[in-house]
């Protein structure tokens, strides 16, 4: 049996090139300090949430309107043993059109139940894409989902 990646999916009265672009532009919608460039292929930045949780990522993929992809090379949760869990896995926005409206499906491939940050981590992507991405999307302003 294969262990399942976190997804979720959200549907938007937007088009694919404002959901690439609205993806692209973290700092609107992640919350926390984000530290380098977010927008192209081969960038690198930085996301930090106070002490509890610092992640490195880089672009490794990026197609116009269509997907983006970012490589966790580095990672350090406090709370949790295995402190670097999220280094080497690989977080994906898929971006399709559907009808009139677009679909953007996340996945943190590599964040599986088996990961001991696995509950807190996949409640706290959800509610970014849910309630923050969908809203920058919507209304150009993401919301603090973490109170």
């Amino acid at each position: 049996m294969t262990a399942s990646n976190f997804t979720s999916t959200i549907l938007v009265d937007k088009t694919p090139a404002e959901a690439f672009k609205a993806i692209n532009n973290v700092r609107g919608w992640w919350q926390g300090e984000i530290e380098g460039n977010t927008e192209k292929l081969n960038d690198e930045f930085s996301y930090r949430m106070k002490d509890v949780h610092y992640s490195k990522q880089r672009i490794i993929e990026s197609i116009p309107n269509e997907k983006v992809v970012w490589q966790v090379i580095d990672s350090e949760l406090s709370s949790f043993k295995d402190k670097g869990e999220w280094t080497g896995t690989t977080i994906v926005f898929e971006i399709t059109e559907d009808g009139d409206k677009t679909e953007i499906r996340f996945t943190h491939i590599g964040l599986v139940p088996t990961f001991e940050c696995y509950g807190g981590c996949s409640w706290a992507w959800g509610e970014l894409i849910q309630q923050s991405l969908f809203s920058f999307l919507m209304t150009g302003k993401g919301v603090n989902v973490f109170g």
